[in-house]
């Protein structure tokens, strides 16, 4: 079923993460959509939502994947070209939805379940402020389920903030069960530090019009919020006399494991 995501999102830099040991820390408050492929596929029809057309909130497919294929054309492709063939069942895309028209993604994440409903694997998609997309594809090496206590491990290849180098790697936790959803996601630089804590968290409820109606009323142009909140930090960072480092090209990868 459809849900919204009211969810807290937390970001906080170490005072060792970079030169100068200055600490940075914030949170603000958003919501997620949780929209299973399989009721996108069949008509998630809602009065204030609509897929691929217009609305107060929309979900348009080239937002997403390779901007080209059916999400669900695309995700499966995703997992048979990783070799995770036990993600054969449900897949839910956590996601910020188009507001009248606008979005801007940091990171979704596709939750992708087996026949009995274990998690197998998760892709993050991430999305940085150039127009660049980069998946990292979450999963145990031997494919066992991902229980709500793992953390799996991604090598970063894909830059995101200018203040932080391409290396080092990731480390993701995710927990979407009991009516909650709960991601963490620790960036350690190459040294092997904690560079940056990412968490975000808050509850789920199926998705009406009158609650996006309300999530509309009480986080108005929420998308745009973000992108606004990323170059305010960028901002705070340059000033505390954080580096600056130049983009580097992105990878030539579409998914890295």
């Amino acid at each position: 079923m459809a849900e919204i995501i009211k969810t807290r999102v937390f970001h906080a830099r170490p005072a060792n993460a970079a030169k100068g040991t200055k600490r940075n820390a914030f949170h603000y408050s958003v919501f997620y959509l949780a929209l299973p492929l399989v009721e996108m596929k069949t008509g998630l029809k809602r009065l204030l939502f609509s897929i691929n057309r217009f609305n107060l909130f929309s979900f348009h497919d080239v937002d997403h994947g390779d901007g080209k294929t059916s999400p669900e054309r695309w995700i499966r492709r995703a997992l048979d070209d990783c070799g995770i063939v036990e993600a054969d069942g449900e897949v839910v895309l956590i996601t910020l939805p188009r507001v009248l028209s606008y979005v801007f993604n940091p990171v979704s994440f596709w939750l992708c379940y087996d026949r009995a409903h274990r998690l197998r694997a998760v892709l993050a998609e991430v999305n940085n402020t150039f127009g660049e997309r980069h998946c990292y594809m979450c999963a145990h090496p031997d494919r066992r389920p991902i229980a709500a206590d793992d953390w799996l491990r991604t090598e970063k290849i894909f830059h995101v903030s200018p203040f932080m180098t391409v290396e080092g790697h990731y480390k993701f936790r995710f927990a979407y069960e009991a009516g909650d959803l709960a991601i963490w996601i620790n960036y350690y630089n190459a040294s092997g530090a904690l560079a940056l804590s990412t968490s975000m968290m808050g509850p789920r409820a199926p998705l009406t019009s009158p609650r996006l109606l309300f999530y509309f009323l009480r986080y108005p142009l929420v998308t745009l919020q973000v992108i606004v909140l990323i170059h305010y930090q960028a901002v705070k960072l340059f000033l505390k006399g954080i580096q600056f480092g130049p983009k580097p090209p992105p990878p030539t990868v579409e998914i890295s494991q």
